[in-house]
């Protein structure tokens, strides 16, 4: 019998030799894979160079994937663990194959064959040829991909390990890929990829449904919290929404699909179940063919129908989605995200042109998940570098010319249990970004002249700055970068939002909660471009409460102020008046036009057009403000 290396060998030869593949010398899975690229017009002596997306791209991606991204780097990271040491590299992509994030030993990262697995290369059958995360998203189960089974030589030094990851809906949401050279040990590491991408989906299953009820079962009841135990998620009536992969295999086939009923499964009538579950953690269930299982609610505690079902279920907690205005919704998306990576104590970073509101979603970061402690904002901008680490991990008397008695505790023990915001994370120095890696690998703090410590502290960074650029330059850690993004968020300007009315409001009611803005204020206010975001607006409305005499300011007060406002970029559009009632015409028939193309329909109509929907509403009403 060929060994694996010859088997490949003679394969290559033989394609050389006849131009077509050997079936009996590869495995039907490889066989196939090399059948696609070659009928895709690839050569296996001529690759293509990788294809990479754009760091704008990368970014939507990465954002638009933030749950499961937030998923995958925890199970990443206790991977690396697993078989550190190991010239390993760990590689999540979408399920198109573009990747999106990496954490790799250095030895793997110091190696040739690292130099083009970065984030935002495709790794598709397509771009790449035969390899394990275009051949794990093609044919959408698990696959070994090792040295010359690769379709290009340039990757034959390496043997990749890839799982697909699925959605609760059975779409392939990603890729969980380890990679390694093939002198590696390999031994198990199949497996550990396999069980980590179990682990990602049954969290995007409990986070998918995470408002429905959860019921986990297993035959066996020391298996009942294992990667190995089914998941099915019911409404309050007892109709099935979804149920895992691990369901699937336990029921043998029974109808367990989205529609059917609890019923349907199992002997046991789900209203005892219920019933059942307000007094017992676990309790058996027996399907219609017979078999047993110890099953339980995971949630039960958050359904008052289960506790009991005379009372309403309690209200949610006041005070939190309210802190961040968010009636546009791609901005109550970014809320909801940012609330979810609090309660699991992710690093968020969050993007945004200066005035956007960042410390305030970091706020809202922090009141979000019930943390106990404070808030704890820095701004890295400010601080001189020769203070920055002091000030961040404390010192030790004496550890310094100037060092108080007793020294300090420094602004992450300050934080411990609450959260500590970065902002204007962009201007550490790097040497300080170094020691902040270090801190995300442990969390524990070494004072100046101290002794280590370990701190509880949910980390929220943010930056108006262009780290992609700051990287390139060398100014910033591309390393640090992704431990602070697990999950990373972008605030729109103000003049993209389309909840400016819901902001002005609320801005005015917290500077005088009498005063309000009548229609006319709001749209004539909605016109101007604020380069300087809420923060600007904010400004303009603490003017107008202190010119406004009564309690209603209206468009007339609105004119005046920006009439005085003396010289900068208000007063030249209020005083270009004359202007704007010429051009006023050329942009109302602009609008029109679209209006008429997109079937009159107005939120189509403001996004191709890039305005507000409050701009449609004007042009439609023929108001020349």
């Amino acid at each position: 019998m060929l060994t694996s290396g010859r088997r490949i060998d003679s394969t290559w030869m033989t394609l050389e030799q006849r131009g077509a593949l050997p079936a009996e010398l590869l495995s039907a899975d490889i066989y196939d894979s090399w059948m696609r690229c070659i009928s895709l017009g690839l050569d296996t002596l001529r690759p293509p160079s990788p294809e990479l997306v754009s760091s704008a791209v990368l970014r939507h991606e990465q954002q638009r994937c933030s749950l499961i991204r937030g998923l995958a780097l925890a199970e990443m990271h206790t991977l690396h663990q697993q078989i550190a040491g190991s010239n390993f590299m760990i590689a999540f992509a979408n399920a198109d194959g573009l990747l999106l994030d990496i954490i790799s030993d250095s030895s793997f990262s110091d190696t040739s064959d690292a130099a083009s697995i970065r984030p935002g290369t495709v790794w598709s059958e397509a771009s790449c040829g035969t390899n394990g995360l275009g051949t794990a998203a093609y044919l959408k189960r698990a696959i070994v991909v090792h040295g010359r089974e690769h379709f290009f030589p340039r990757y034959s030094n390496l043997t990749c390990i890839a799982a697909p990851i699925f959605a609760p809906d059975g779409e392939l949401a990603g890729i969980l890929d380890a990679s390694s050279d093939c002198m590696s040990r390999q031994a198990h590491t199949q497996a550990l990829v396999a069980m980590a991408a179990t682990q990602i989906e049954n969290g995007l299953f409990r986070e998918y449904h995470r408002g429905n009820i959860l019921i986990a079962f297993h035959n066996r009841g020391e298996y009942l919290h294992t990667l190995s135990a089914g998941l099915l998620a019911v409404d309050n009536e007892g109709r099935i929404l979804a149920a895992n992969r691990a369901a699937s295999v336990l029921l043998h086939g029974l109808p367990a699909s989205p529609g059917r009923r609890f019923a349907d499964v199992f002997r046991t009538k789900f209203s005892a179940f219920v019933d059942e579950g307000r007094h017992k953690e676990r309790q058996r269930l027996q399907d219609e063919v017979g078999s047993q299982f110890v099953a339980t609610i995971e949630n039960a505690r958050q359904f008052s129908m289960i506790q009991a079902i005379s009372r309403p279920r309690p209200p949610a907690p006041k005070g939190v989605a309210t802190q961040f205005v968010s009636a546009d919704p791609a901005i109550a998306s970014v809320v909801q995200q940012v609330g979810i990576a609090a309660v699991r104590k992710m690093p968020i970073l969050i993007r945004g042109e200066t005035g956007t509101g960042k410390e305030q979603l970091a706020r809202h970061a922090h009141a979000a998940s019930g943390r106990a402690g404070t808030f704890v904002p820095v701004n890295c901008a400010a601080l001189p570098d020769s203070l920055i680490e002091a000030e961040l991990f404390g010192y030790a008397e004496g550890a310094f010319t100037g060092a108080k008695k007793g020294g300090a505790a420094g602004l992450f023990k300050e934080a411990d249990g609450g959260t500590l915001f970065l902002d204007e994370i962009g201007d550490m120095p790097v040497t300080l970004q170094a020691v902040l890696l270090r801190f995300l690998d442990d969390w524990t703090v070494r004072p100046v002249g101290g002794t280590k410590r370990q701190v509880d502290v949910l980390l929220v960074s943010a930056t108006n700055a262009n780290l992609d650029d700051s990287i390139a330059k060398g100014r910033f850690r591309s390393d640090l970068l992704f431990r602070l993004n697990t999950l990373e968020v972008t605030l729109p300007p103000l003049r993209e939002r389309s909840d400016f009315a819901e902001i002005a409001r609320h801005l005015i009611h917290k500077i005088d909660p009498l005063m309000d803005l009548t229609e006319g204020a709001i749209d004539r206010l909605a016109e101007l471009d604020w380069d300087g975001n809420i923060r600007e607006l904010r400004n303009v409305l603490s003017r107008l409460s202190l010119a406004e005499p009564g309690d209603l300011i209206c468009e007339t007060s609105v004119e005046s102020v920006l009439a005085h406002s003396g010289g900068g970029r208000l007063t030249g559009k209020a005083a270009a008046g004359g202007l704007k009632a010429n051009l006023h015409e050329i942009q109302r028939s602009h609008v029109l036009t679209t209006y008429t193309e997109t079937g009159n329909n107005i939120s189509k109509t403001a996004r191709r057009l890039g305005v507000s929907r409050n701009t449609i509403y004007r042009a439609l009403r023929g108001n020349k403000d």
